[in-house]
């Protein structure tokens, strides 16, 4: 099918490569020109583990021409569905800002209203429930002229990609989520994820908009709570002296519970969990409803940057002294600092007056809006030079494996906040929650 996919962003660039990889023909939509010329060379915008392998087959002067794209919207109208993967960024009381969605479908509508024949859009983008149906539908009647359902159709499938993981998430699917209002626009979701559902076997789920936005929430909610969780029993196992990976591998034995994100450690970041847990807790109070479990989870998150430092302190006084943060990618594989645990680390060294040196095998240039008066390394053995104290924040196989590089610290105190490093003699050594 041709496809286009409007917005260029990690969910954007990972579904059009895919798509592209599966057969479609696609054309990506971006208003950034610089974008669009990246993409259109071969190259993705983005840091994203086997994404530069798709676009550089699909993309680029010696490809297979099934990949491009363009500023223009007009490229929508030799399509047959359009993905629409714009932010929705989060207002200050939590919930999700639709601004660029609604001038997204805005200028789509206008698109549409030039072409005479059936279109479906597909929103990807993650929006709380309702806002597909009642938000972004009518801008598009609006701005179209038309009536959906009847001469175009909208969709919601929810994506479930793994920042540093998200090609392979998107190739081998847990599920598929085709969300539609009407028969056709769910014939066409489907025949788009055939050749995915055919090649991965993946379940499907077919339902109505609001439920699919809603079991992209309930997913994420329920993901994070279950991280926050094992950190807070890791927290009283830190407590007890007791190793609280030895607890998470045995209850992870239990098919109920299983073994995955049972890391204990400094909790979660990133573009999803922070932001989707905001907005449905937001979303929630607007109902009269107050989310309990979510708003706990999230406190418990909030805390684990702290609980590091503090473990720290207990160690040496880093007032004037070089301080070391191993990692500033919110996780490996990905370049994002969005919501990274490395922010709150360093603006916790900074009211101690420490001197902060970071290093990141990616990520350096994108945290230095946030701090650019640190000392940025390019090497670990760099930052760990006459250190009092370091941070193990992203665990890195470049950090993972470092072992010597240690030695060359002033004081050696590690303090591990993901069960990175391995403990030896020599070390001053504390794992944040074992």
């Amino acid at each position: 099918m041709r496809l286009s996919v409007i917005g260029s962003g990690y969910v954007g660039t990972t579904i059009a490569a895919c798509f592209a990889d599966l057969g479609h023909d696609v054309v990506n939509i971006d208003v950034d020109e610089e974008t669009v010329a990246t993409i259109n060379d071969g190259d993705p915008p983005i840091h994203e583990d086997s994404l530069d392998e798709l676009v550089a087959t699909h993309a680029g002067s010696e490809s297979t021409g099934r990949l491009r794209a363009t500023t223009e919207y007009d490229a929508v109208l030799d399509t047959a569905v359009t993905f629409l993967c714009l932010p929705t960024p989060q207002n200050e009381d939590g919930s999700i800002d639709l601004s660029i969605m609604e001038a997204g479908a805005e200028q789509l509508g206008d698109t549409l209203a030039q072409k005479p024949d059936w279109h479906s859009v597909v929103v990807k983008s993650t929006v709380i429930p309702g806002s597909t149906a009642d938000v972004i539908t009518p801008v598009i009647e609006t701005a179209s002229g038309k009536t959906a359902g009847e001469e175009f159709g909208v969709g919601m499938n929810p994506e479930f990609l793994r920042e540093g993981s998200a090609v392979h998430d998107f190739l081998d699917p847990d599920k598929v989520v085709l969300g539609a209002d009407d028969d056709r626009a769910r014939d066409d979701m489907r025949a788009v994820f055939d050749p995915l559902i055919e090649q991965a076997d993946a379940p499907v789920v077919e339902t109505d908009t609001r439920t699919a936005e809603m079991i992209k929430y309930a997913n994420n909610g329920f993901l994070a709570a279950k991280v926050s969780l094992i950190n807070d029993i890791g927290n009283i196992c830190k407590e007890f002296g007791i190793d609280a990976y030895d607890v998470a591998e045995a209850i992870g034995l239990d098919h109920r519970i299983s073994d995955q994100f049972l890391r204990s450690g400094l909790g979660w970041g990133g573009s999803c969990f922070p932001k989707d847990t905001a907005a449905i807790r937001a979303a929630a109070r607007e109902q009269d409803y107050e989310p309990v479990m979510l708003d706990a989870a999230t406190e418990v998150n909030d805390r684990q940057p702290e609980r590091l430092l503090s473990l720290m302190d207990r160690h040496v006084d880093v007032t004037d002294e070089r301080v070391t943060v191993l990692g500033l990618a919110f996780k490996p594989g990905t370049d994002d600092v969005r919501n990274s645990r490395a922010i709150p680390v360093i603006d916790g060294l900074q009211n101690r007056n420490a001197n902060v040196v970071a290093y990141d095998p990616v990520a350096a240039d994108e945290i230095q809006a946030h701090f650019p008066g640190i000392t940025y390394a390019d090497t670990p053995s760099d930052a760990l030079d006459d250190a009092a104290a370091a941070l193990v924040v992203t665990d890195w196989p470049e950090i993972t494996e470092l072992d010597d590089e240690f030695d060359a610290m002033a004081t050696p105190v590690v303090i591990d906040g993901r069960r990175a490093i391995d403990r030896r003699d020599g070390l001053v050594y504390e794992g944040l929650t074992w």
